[in-house]
């Protein structure tokens, strides 16, 4: 068995008759603000742990984090690993030619002259994506 969170979350969704779709899709709003309010959830979980601990706690839920996320993107049909792939190279570009990297007073990295956006919609076009106005599903 394969021990990716796109395939893990996959077999949870699967085996408990959640939405898993395989070509990324405009769903119900319904569905949409219930995925929100799961990852609203864990993320204020996160936000709490990491301030108070433990350690194994904040590594708890920020699995949770990641398992929502991944839900929620197989919920749309979005395959998140391809779309993570083309945001870490647009990440990449924020490195100046000579090795530079511009910094916010708190160490945020920033974008550079250099820096080139991710091309999700592109992405999402070859998983198949036909953007176009609200795709939804009437209520």
């Amino acid at each position: 068995m394969s021990s990716s969170p796109a395939d893990l979350v996959r077999e949870f969704h699967l085996a408990f008759g959640l939405d898993a779709r395989s070509t990324p899709t405009e769903v119900s709003r319904e569905l949409a603000a219930h995925r929100g309010e799961l990852l609203a959830e864990e993320a204020a979980e996160v936000a709490e742990v990491s301030v108070l601990g433990p350690l194994d706690r904040l590594a708890h839920e920020l699995a949770d984090v990641v398992y929502v996320a991944y839900g929620t993107a197989l919920v749309h049909g979005i395959d998140l690993d391809a779309v993570l792939t083309e945001i870490h190279r647009s990440n990449m570009t924020k490195i100046g030619p000579d090795g530079s990297v511009s910094r916010r007073e708190d160490g945020k990295v920033l974008k550079g002259e250099h820096y080139e956006a991710p091309d999700v919609p592109g992405v999402l076009r070859r998983q198949g994506w036909a953007p176009g106005g609200d795709q939804r599903p009437p209520r």
